[in-house]
C-alpha cells in the first residue's frame, strides 16, 4: 500500500543559537582578515600626517578613509581611523594633504547592515519555528485551517480488490462505487444515483481501511485520507474550516474517494448538557452535516468511512442522505480465512508440506490483520531456526506464540509451584474433554508464557459457530473452573493461579444473565444499558437495574459459577486416576498434546467449533 511522503521535522535546541552565533563570529574575522583596509588608531593617523606620509583622506561624519604615499608595515596602503578632531581640516591643508568629505551610508551600506541580517533571521524563524509549530500540531496560523488529508493517486495506492480476501460480500456491495466513478453516464442510465456515503463497520483489523483503498486503486481515482482525530485542535473553529477546506479539495480533484478513517473520534453522539471541550467537536461534526448535505454524489465525490463502534456515532450522521449504506467487513469465515492466508503467503517461501486449509481451521476468529501477523511470525520461527522455508510446525509455533504468548524460559518455578500448575492445567484440559460442546484440547504446557500465565491450555475450534446455547456456556464456565477445582481436590486449597479464570468466569456468567436474560430468577430482560444512555451518564453504569435488582444478578452470577465449580468437581472426581497421570505426565515433559496421552482426546460428540481463545492459568 502507498505511503505519503513524510516531511522531516527538525528539533529546535541550544546549539542551533550557538552555531548561529559562531558562524556569525567566523564570517567577520574572515571579512576583517582579506580587507584591504587596515584600522590604525586616530594618533597614529595624526603621526602619519605630520610626517607626510598620508596622500588623501575621506572624511565622513564617524570615520576617515584614506590612502598613504608609502605602505604600513602590514603591506596595506589604504586605512581608517574614527575622527575625533573637528579642526583636522587646518592641519591636512597645511601638509598638502587632498581632502574630500563624504556622507554617511548609502543603499549598500543599509543592504548590507539592515537587508542582509533581517533576512538571515527570518530565515532562522522559518527554519526553526516554524518546524516547531509543525511538530506541534500548528503548521502555522496562516494553514491552521487547511485539511491535512494525505492525497494518493492510482500510481500511489497500488492496491487493488485483489489484495483483498475475506471479504466478498462488502467487495460486491462497494462494485457500484467503482462502477459509477468509471461511468456515471452509463450507471445512471436508470435514474439511480450512487449512495453519497458508505459506512465500513466492523471490529478492528478486519481491512476496513484496505478495502477503501482497493476502491480508489480499482476505481483509478484520487484517494483523501484522513484520520477522524485530525480535524479537532486545540483551536474552536479549526475542525470545521479542515471539514470544509477537505471537501473544497475533493470537489476541485473530482472523480475521487474522500475516506475518513475512525470517524467516531469526529461523529461521537452529541450528548445533551455537555458543554466545554464538546462544543468545538460539535461544531465540525455539524459542518460534516452541512457539507454532506450540500454536495452532489454526480459531482464524483464519494465519501467513505469506517469504525470499529458504530453505536456511538450520532444518528444524524446515519440516516439516509448522508450515509446512505452501511457495509458490515466482520471477521472472515474459514474459506475467507483460507484466501487471507494465500494471499499473506505470497510474500514468504512456504514448504510444500504446508496445508493452508489446516492453519485456517487451526485460527478460527483471527482477523485479516492478525492472519497477517500470524504470516509474519511464522517466517521468523523459521528463518530463527534456519529452515530452507517455512512449515506448518512454525504455523503452530506462531500460533502458540500470538495466542498464549512468548515462552518465559527464564522464569523458574519451584517444585511444589510447578506440580500445582500442572494438576491445575490438566484439570482444565480433563473437563474440557469430557464436555462435547466446547473446543477440543490441542496442547496443555506448564511453561510459563506471556505476562503472567505459569501454564496454558490450548483449546482449538474445528468449524465457525455463531449461536451458543445456555448449556454451551455453562460448560465453558465448567472448563474455566476445572483449573482451581483440581487444586482444591488434589491439596485441599487453592492458589492464585485461577484470577485470569475467575475473571474470564465472571464475564461469562455476568453475561448470561444481564444480556441474554440465561436466568429464570432474574428473568428474560436485558439489563445492558444501552449507547445512548451511556453517553448521557455523568458516571457510566454497567448494567440499568434497580438497587433490588442488582442484587437478584449478583446471586445468580454467583449461582452459575458455583453450579459449574460443582459441575468441573464431578467430572474430575470420576476420572481422578487420569488427572494423577496426566499431572505426572505432564510434570515430566511440560508440554503435552492430545496425541500424547489419551485421557485429553475427546469423549462422545462433535466438536462445535467457538471463539479462538486459549483456557490458560494466570
Amino acid at each position: 500500500m502507498a505511503t505519503a511522503p513524510s516531511n522531516r521535522k527538525h528539533d529546535f535546541t541550544v546549539w542551533y543559537v550557538f552555531v548561529a552565533f559562531l558562524a556569525l563570529m567566523l564570517l567577520q574575522w574572515g571579512l576583517e582578515r582579506i580587507s584591504p583596509v587596515e584600522a590604525i588608531p586616530f594618533s597614529q593617523f595624526r603621526q602619519l600626517v605630520s610626517e607626510n606620509k598620508v596622500a588623501e583622506v575621506v572624511v565622513a561624519p564617524d570615520r576617515i578613509d584614506g590612502t598613504l604615499r608609502a605602505p604600513l608595515p602590514s603591506g596595506r596602503l589604504a586605512f581608517a581611523t574614527e575622527r575625533v578632531d573637528v579642526g583636522l581640516a587646518d592641519e591636512l591643508a597645511a601638509h598638502g594633504v587632498r581632502v574630500t568629505g563624504a556622507t554617511s551610508g548609502g543603499w549598500i551600506s543599509t543592504i548590507l547592515s539592515w537587508v542582509l541580517p533581517a533576512f538571515f533571521f527570518y530565515l532562522v524563524w522559518t527554519f526553526l519555528i516554524r518546524g516547531m509549530a509543525d511538530r506541534h500540531g500548528l503548521g502555522g496560523l496562516m494553514t491552521i485551517g487547511k485539511s491535512h488529508a494525505k492525497i494518493y493517486v492510482e500510481k500511489d495506492t497500488k492496491v487493488t480488490f485483489a489484495d483483498v480476501a475475506g471479504v466478498d460480500e462488502a467487495k460486491f456491495e462497494l462494485q457500484e462505487v467503482i462502477a459509477f466513478l468509471k461511468d456515471p453516464k452509463t450507471f445512471g442510465r436508470l435514474g439511480a444515483r450512487v449512495p453519497k456515503g458508505i459506512l465500513l463497520v466492523g471490529p478492528p483489523g478486519t481491512g476496513k481501511t484496505l478495502l477503501a483503498r482497493a476502491v480508489a486503486g480499482e476505481a483509478g481515482v484520487a484517494f483523501f485520507s484522513i484520520s477522524g482525530s485530525e480535524f479537532v485542535e486545540m483551536f474552536v473553529g479549526v475542525g470545521a474550516a479542515r471539514v470544509r477546506d477537505l471537501f473544497e479539495q475533493a470537489r476541485q480533484a473530482a472523480p475521487c474517494i474522500i475516506f475518513i478513517d475512525e470517524i467516531d473520534a469526529l461523529g461521537r453522539s452529541r450528548a445533551p448538557g455537555l458543554a466545554g471541550g464538546f462544543d468545538e467537536k460539535e461544531q465540525t461534526l455539524n459542518q460534516l452535516l452541512a457539507e454532506l448535505d450540500g454536495f452532489d454524489p454526480s459531482s464524483g465525490v464519494i465519501l467513505l468511512a469506517a469504525t470499529n463502534r458504530p453505536e456511538i456515532l450520532d444518528p444524524a450522521l446515519l440516516r439516509a442522505g448522508r450515509f446512505d449504506r452501511q457495509v458490515l467487513v466482520d471477521r472472515p469465515d474459514h474459506s475467507g480465512r483460507l484466501a487471507i492466508l494465500r494471499v499473506h503467503a505470497r510474500r514468504i517461501r512456504l514448504a510444500a508440506e504446508v496445508d493452508l486449509t489446516k492453519v485456517a481451521g487451526l485460527t478460527t476468529g483471527f482477523t485479516g490483520a492478525d492472519l497477517a501477523n500470524l504470516v509474519n511470525e511464522a517466517a521468523i520461527a523459521a528463518t530463527r531456526r534456519n529452515a530452507p522455508a517455512v512449515g506448518f510446525d512454525d504455523f503452530t509455533a506462531a500460533i502458540e506464540r500470538i495466542v498464549a504468548g512468548i515462552e518465559k524460559k527464564s522464569r523458574v518455578l519451584g517444585k511444589e509451584e510447578r506440580r500445582r500448575v500442572a494438576y491445575h492445567e490438566m484439570g482444565h484440559a480433563l473437563v474440557a474433554s469430557a464436555l462435547p460442546s466446547v473446543d477440543p484440547v490441542q496442547k496443555v504446557s506448564i511453561v510459563p508464557r506471556g505476562v503472567g500465565a505459569l501454564g496454558y491450555t490450548m483449546q482449538r475450534p474445528t468449524e465457525d459457530r455463531f449461536l451458543l446455547s445456555s448449556s454451551d456456556l455453562a460448560d465453558r464456565l465448567a472448563v474455566l473452573m476445572g483449573g482451581r477445582t483440581a487444586e482444591r481436590l488434589i491439596f485441599g486449597d487453592v492458589s492464585t493461579g485461577a484470577a485470569d479464570d475467575l475473571q474470564r468466569a465472571t464475564e461469562v456468567a455476568f453475561e448470561m444473565v444481564v444480556k441474554y436474560g440465561m436466568d429464570a430468577t432474574v428473568g428474560e430482560r436485558t439489563y445492558v444499558a444501552s449507547a445512548e444512555n451511556l453517553l448521557m451518564r455523568s458516571r457510566p453504569q454497567t448494567i440499568d437495574a434497580s438497587e433490588a435488582s442488582g442484587r437478584e444478578i449478583d446471586l445468580a452470577v454467583r449461582q452459575l459459577i458455583e453450579q459449574a465449580g460443582r459441575h468441573a468437581r464431578d467430572i474430575l472426581e470420576q476420572r481422578r486416576s487420569d488427572l494423577e497421570a496426566g499431572a505426572a505426565l505432564l510434570l515430566q515433559k511440560e508440554t503435552l498434546t492430545a496425541e500424547e496421552f489419551a485421557p485429553l482426546r475427546r469423549r462422545g460428540g462433535t466438536s462445535q467449533g467457538g471463539e479462538a481463545v486459549p483456557q490458560a492459568a494466570a
